[in-house]
């Protein structure tokens, strides 16, 4: 583990609130929450083999990040019903550094922080510049084939990210789509074994 820590310029929380979805009015409102942090990317310009540095931020920063959105939901951890990751990089940066900060070790800290989680974490990584959309894809954290619970939530920062930056962001929700409807696995039928169903 090394001694480096991540430079850290901004962190976002952002919060999104459906109160209904098109003629139907929900009489309680779905929520989703996302917070990214934005930080300089110590790979940029150079290729580097060990990417572990990242590994090891994103353990930190996917503590830190989880527990935001899970107070910005307003929840008990183990009421969030599910979660996503996303990553964009600078373009003095690469995909490949989005990966290390994703996929080694970013899960444990996640699941700690929502009651654990048996189904993978859907994931996103792009190269872009500030302003960057990405759509953070999110499923429900204990069995992938509810279908309900199959969505996704747009992040943008206006100023992020920079050539040398990279961005990662941690979703959460307290509930699945507004009134869903097309079959599939139900929340109620889900017996949390194999992360499937």
């Amino acid at each position: 583990m090394s001694d480096k820590k991540p430079e850290i310029r901004t962190i976002y929380t952002i919060v999104e609130e459906t109160f209904a979805d098109g003629k139907v009015i929900l009489e309680t409102p779905t929520r989703k929450a996302a917070c990214a942090v934005v930080f300089k990317n110590p790979f940029a310009g150079r290729y580097e083999e060990d990417l572990s540095l990242l590994y090891d931020w994103s353990e930190e920063l996917g503590d830190m990040l989880t527990k935001k959105a899970v107070k910005a939901l307003g929840i008990d951890p183990d009421k969030v019903e599910s979660y996503g990751k996303a990553s964009i990089s600078g373009l003095a940066g690469e995909r490949e550094h989005c990966a290390a900060l994703m996929h080694p070790a970013l899960g444990k800290p996640i699941r700690a922080n929502v009651g654990g989680g048996k189904a993978l974490l859907p994931s996103a990584k792009k190269l872009g510049g500030p302003g960057c959309a990405i759509d953070l894809p999110l499923g429900h954290k204990d069995a992938a084939f509810v279908r309900s619970h199959f969505d996704a939530m747009e992040v943008r920062i206006p100023d992020a990210p920079k050539e040398d930056e990279l961005v990662l962001i941690i979703g959460l929700t307290d509930s699945g789509r507004p009134a869903p409807r097309v079959g599939g696995l139900t929340v109620a039928e889900i017996k949390g074994e194999d992360g499937l169903r």
